[in-house]
């Protein structure tokens, strides 16, 4: 992608954001654009396929505190129609300056940051640089677990769909049998110079578009751009004690990189389907218990499950009351360290819809027995303290 190209993106509007926007914003409309134009969720249309690679492109520039800031300055330079010669600037000989507009953002390594794709579009210290190894895209997708499996860990299958080599031509844009050549405008350095107002301006070679290669007998399937947009399947281990919402990097996992650079990172966004029983709270897993009143009252020893192992016994003390809430050690999420969190047991005072004849005159028993206790002793003096 040519400076240009890149500069005139507006990857607010991409993504329906404003300019101002902070990263939760923009994390939020990308999941929402994302499940909404998603190969899998579109079969068939390859609109939703090139909708999707720029959301995932726009993310990439802005999630990225430094690529964001890069790229706003970028622009913001773009726009103002015109420049001004910084003091490191060199005269052309004709009133105007060739500078390195790659020093106002800083040269990156093989990461193909905007100080390169600046720096060569200028005729600085980045031109030249279209042949080095360039980094991989990361990749982003989601993925939704049961509760059970967050908990536990799992291993999971996720289809994603990148930019990669070819595969029929292996990346080198030429049919098969033949080779690429060296482009001979720009003789291989994939950048031509030119002066316009006083300015020396490098820019992508419009011969081979910046590929430094001129390929004569282009591949059938890429039409000699070296690139293909595939799906692929990889398993991914998701680690035990997950959270919902949480963000796992797998490194290298991402997009293959280009011209030898290494592959960039994959980023999986987990979502957790809640459980008929079971709740969580940090490392510790939650559950609420049913018990009868008389268990409540006179005490009992309770059977209580647990998340994927056998029930254990929970001791209910004598004038247990409704809402007490049990630890059992060991029975809940299992951290980073290898230990476990706890089991919280909540108890909850079952009351009878019905009461039989009999049932009814052991309650009244009951009441006439206690009939001296108020539970709601002092509840209005308090009130009006």
């Amino acid at each position: 992608m040519s400076a240009r190209d890149y500069l005139e993106k507006d990857y607010y509007k991409t993504l329906g954001v404003p300019k101002d926007a902070k990263p939760d914003e923009i994390k939020k409309a990308y999941r929402k654009l994302a499940r909404t134009h998603h190969p899998d969720a579109n079969k068939g249309d390859p609109a939703a396929e090139e909708r999707f690679k720029g959301i995932s492109e726009a993310y990439d520039v802005l999630a990225d505190e430094k690529r964001r800031k890069e790229y706003d300055e970028g622009r913001s330079l773009f726009g103002t129609g015109g420049f001004r010669a910084p003091g490191r600037g060199t005269s052309t000989g004709s009133g105007g300056y060739t500078f390195d507009v790659g020093d106002l953002f800083g040269q990156g390594g093989a990461g193909g940051g905007l100080g390169d794709i600046l720096g060569g579009l200028f005729g600085g210290r980045g031109a030249g640089r279209t042949t080095a190894p360039r980094r991989g895209a990361d990749v982003e997708t989601e993925v939704t677990l049961p509760f059970s499996d967050a908990v536990e860990g799992a291993t999971v299958s996720l289809r994603l769909a990148s930019e990669a080599a070819c595969p029929t031509c292996h990346g080198t844009g030429a049919k098969g049998g033949t080779m690429p050549r060296q482009c001979p405008v720009c003789l291989g350095t994939g950048q031509t110079t030119r002066n316009q107002g006083g300015f020396g301006f490098s820019e992508p070679c419009r011969e081979c578009r910046g590929r430094g290669l001129v390929v004569d007998d282009p591949c059938p399937d890429c039409h000699g751009s070296g690139r293909a947009t595939g799906t692929r399947t990889l398993n991914a281990r998701i680690p035990a004690g997950v959270r919902d919402g949480q963000r796992i990097r797998l490194k290298g996992k991402g997009a293959p990189g280009e011209r030898g650079g290494p592959a960039g990172d994959l980023f999986v966004n987990v979502h957790v389907r809640p459980h008929p029983l079971f709740g969580r709270k940090a490392d510790n897993l939650t559950l609420t218990v049913p018990v009868t009143f008389a268990e409540a009252a006179l005490g009992a020893q309770i059977k209580v499950p647990t998340l994927g192992g056998p029930p254990v016994t929970l001791k209910l003390p004598a004038g247990t009351a409704n809402g007490r809430t049990f630890r059992v050690k060991g029975k809940g999420v299992r951290r980073k360290d290898g230990t476990m969190g706890d089991l919280l047991v909540t108890v909850d005072v079952a009351v009878p819809g019905k009461l039989s004849a009999k049932a009814r005159e052991a309650v009244e028993a009951f009441q006439n027995a206690t009939s001296g206790e108020d539970p709601r002793a002092g509840l209005f003096d308090q009130g009006r303290g």
